[in-house]
């Protein structure tokens, strides 16, 4: 019988302090909030893992790969969790339980929930900061020292596609976990000053620190607040912009380049394994492991070692939670030329992970075990149906159901289609012998909702995954709805301060004041999870 066939019994459900307990017991755990993205943004506990249930089945086997994991489920208490337990049990997970009254259990309990997103890196960006003292500018001073001319250089530190939104005047976007191999080659004198910055704080004091503890020669500095503060500052950004660190990188840098980033991870005791280490452990069915490529997405494209993870060192750094979703559990990191993965393993070992560096990197031959069971194929029975075939359809009395984002429906939809989401189908109270047309943007995504529509005995179902310039050219009326979904019905959308990079200066100021107090919400356990040394100035 295989792991997909077993028949497995759900486990009782965990109250809400001996959840806390377990999040610092030393052992792994997956603590997935399975509500949709914009109810997880606006309040969740800190190490929560956003991992909606309308894509569980996509992203669980990439974020949680070992089916052993140990794994509690958070919901509203509206019983989405014990749907999405059933879901990863049928995928093999045997150790699955729910948070017993989901978030309002939680809150009931006294714990504290943050807004926003990538909490504990955030987090630890600001404790950085304070801990390390890394120098910054304020928007207004660097537009005066570009105004007179002086020798200095902005590095955005943002992957490019952000960069490409808005940035600093002349800024060139040399995203973080690149700044160990590239930023000598943008800055070759060592009296120009080096400004990162990003679009709020975290990814300029990192990027800034970076450099720093690489000892290079330059001046280095933060950009206080990013584009925000230089928006907030009535200072105009660029959009558009294409500039970008060179791709190639002259070999006879390379040695001490390397030295740079080796001694750094030498001082942090970042470990180094080998190829026969990282295969025994990507093997081992008691414990985790994520083999990650820090490389560039273009690198990545052209090959990587089977089975890794895409991660790139700055948004590793950023954003762990997006690519790891198992506390405790083991990182181990490549590139190819042992600059860039000893500099990213620096500051997750900080970060309190368990990292390794894989000696030979993309020539170890190393391979991990490739995640099945995604739910990237369609449930048997599902069939796709054509743009010029959907009016003949509704004509003939089925129902279309939109389960795109919920502000693409609002900006254009199909004339009488009906907004959902996974979590809420059953609300449509659709008769079981209904015909059911899902439009949607993601093939896999409809999948799951068809999946789901078969639970409640709608199994007449077809999918459309065209755009609304289809529709229009098929002869379909379209139709756009700013108000509808409602807000409060908008589940998958974050509107905590949504708009910050729109011309809202006060969502703008209430971001940044979000991000500077995370370090006064943080409990003494959750403190302690990070590495940072004591004060530099007071030890």
């Amino acid at each position: 019988m295989t792991t997909m066939q077993r028949t497995l019994q759900p486990l009782p459900p965990v109250d809400a302090m001996t959840l806390k307990r377990w999040l610092h017991d030393g052992d792994e755990i997956a603590f997935l909030d399975v509500r949709e993205h914009g109810q997880y943004g606006e309040a969740h506990p800190f190490y929560a893992t956003t991992l909606p249930y309308s894509r569980l089945e996509i992203e669980v086997s990439r974020l949680v790969p070992r089916r052993s994991t140990r794994i509690v489920l958070l919901d509203e208490g509206d019983g989405v969790a014990q749907r999405a337990a059933t879901a990863l049990r049928d995928l093999g997970y045997d150790d699955v339980r729910t948070l017993d009254g989901g978030m309002p259990a939680w809150r009931a309990a006294g714990l504290v929930v943050f807004a926003g997103v990538n909490l504990p890196s955030k987090t630890f960006g600001e404790l950085a900061e304070h801990l390390l003292h890394t120098p910054r500018i304020t928007a207004t001073d660097l537009a005066a020292r570009q105004q007179r001319g002086e020798d200095l250089i902005v590095l955005d530190g943002r992957p490019y596609t952000e960069y490409g939104k808005m940035n600093i005047p002349h800024a060139i976007c040399c995203p973080n976990g690149e700044l160990a191999l590239r930023a000598q080659a943008l800055a070759p004198s060592p009296t120009t000053t080096i400004v990162i910055n990003c679009a709020g704080r975290t990814r300029s004091i990192i990027g800034a620190q970076t450099l720093i503890d690489l000892g290079i020669p330059n001046p280095v500095v933060a950009l206080e607040n990013g584009t925000q503060g230089w928006y907030l500052a009535d200072l105009q950004l660029e959009h558009g912009s294409r500039r970008k660190y060179p791709e190639s990188i002259d070999p006879a840098q390379l040695p001490v380049l390397r030295e740079r980033a080796q001694r750094l991870a030498r001082s942090l005791d970042v470990p180094t394994i080998d190829a026969a280490q990282a295969s025994a452990w990507l093997a081992q069915g008691d414990r985790s492991t994520y083999l990650c490529d820090v490389r560039t997405p273009e690198e990545f494209a052209v090959g990587s070692l089977p089975g890794a993870q895409h991660t790139p060192g700055g948004q590793l750094i950023q954003a762990t939670d997006q690519y790891v979703g198992v506390r405790g559990a083991r990182i181990v990191l490549f590139d190819d030329e042992g600059v860039r993965a000893p500099v990213v393993a620096a500051w997750l070992i900080r970060m309190g992970w368990d990292v390794y560096v894989l000696a030979d990197g993309l020539r170890s031959g190393v391979a991990a075990p490739v995640a099945t069971g995604t739910g990237r194929a369609a449930p048997a029975g599902v069939e796709s149906i054509t743009s010029a075939a959907l009016a003949g359809a509704v004509l003939e009395g089925a129902t279309l159901v939109d389960v795109r984002p919920s502000m693409s429906y609002r900006k254009a939809h199909l004339l009488g289609a009906r907004w959902s989401i996974r979590p809420r189908l059953h609300a449509l109270a659709l008769a079981p012998r209904a015909e059911v047309i899902l439009l949607a943007e993601d093939a896999a995504v409809a999948a799951l909702a068809a999946r789901e529509l078969d639970t409640l005995g709608v199994t007449r179902v077809r999918v459309n995954t065209d755009s609304p310039s289809a529709w229009r050219d098929a002869g379909l009326a379209v139709e756009a709805s700013p108000a509808e979904p409602t807000d409060a019905d908008c589940l998958d959308y974050l509107f905590f301060v949504h708009d910050r990079h729109d011309g809202n200066k006060a969502a703008a100021r209430q971001y940044i004041a979000w991000e500077t107090n995370l370090v006064n919400q943080i409990d003494a356990q959750e403190r302690a999870g990070f590495r940072l040394p004591e004060d530099r100035k007071t030890s």
